[in-house]
Formats: structure tokens, sequence, C-alpha cells
């Protein structure tokens, strides 16, 4: 794994949390989109040389709605780049890691995703991503 590539917040309002990262990190979003495979609204930040994703659930039974009845708002998950997913995925696999999806599937921000199980992971949700080529 390369570096943190992203940290992935769940809120329950774009709307009502994009302002309010805005004035913490003194920046705007460089990016918002909907990334309808995982049922969210997303805002991507930078800050120095970290990014911040804010995900928002489309769904009332989406993920994201889910984890926020279950623990309120706040890290989600956290994300590793990777030069090459499904290298990593088989790595990781061969570790004894449980792998949320078997094949890489499309996430935002133009990358390609897999999600390790978090009991495998002190109950931390991992994502590998890799930049879609």
């Amino acid at each position: 794994m390369k570096k943190i590539e992203h940290i992935g917040i769940a809120v329950k309002s774009l709307s009502a949390s994009v302002p309010l990262f805005e004035k913490l990190l003194h920046c705007r979003p460089y990016k918002t989109e909907q990334v309808e495979s995982e049922k969210v609204n997303t805002a991507f930040f930078i800050t120095g040389n970290s990014k911040i994703e804010l995900l928002e659930s489309t769904e009332t039974n989406g993920v994201i709605a889910r984890f926020i009845q279950k623990k309120g708002e706040g890290i989600h998950h956290i994300a590793f780049e990777v030069d090459d997913i499904e290298a990593e995925m088989n790595r990781l696999k061969n570790e004894g890691f449980r792998l949320l999806n078997e094949t890489p599937r499309p996430g935002a921000d133009n990358k390609l995703i897999c999600f390790l199980h978090p009991k495998d992971t002190n109950g931390i949700l991992i994502e590998i991503c890799m930049e879609k080529k």
C-alpha cells in the first residue's frame, strides 16, 4: 500500500456538512459526485497531502444511512492507495483477510475499490483503491 488516499466520513446531509468542512479546512470541495453503485453522494476536499470524502446516503436503507443509524455521523472508512488492486486483493485474501467484494468495483473520484471486512481489521472499515486507467 502506497499511502492513505482518503478518509471517508459519513454525514446525514452534504448541504449541512459541506459548509462546515469548508470553514474547518478553509477550502471548497474539489469534486462532488453521485456514486449510484454505492448509493451515495460525495464531496471531496484536499488539505495538504490528504483527502477527506464526505458521504451522504441517497437511500434511507443504504449502507451509509444504516451506518449513521447505528453509530452516528463520523469516520466511516480509511482508504489506502495501491498500484494494482487485483494483486493487492489476492495478497490480502492470502493473508486471511475477508474481502467484501470479490472483484474491484467502481468508486468515487475515478477509482476502483474493494473493502475489507472490519472484523478482520480491529473494527475499522478499510478500503483499497486504485486510479482507473
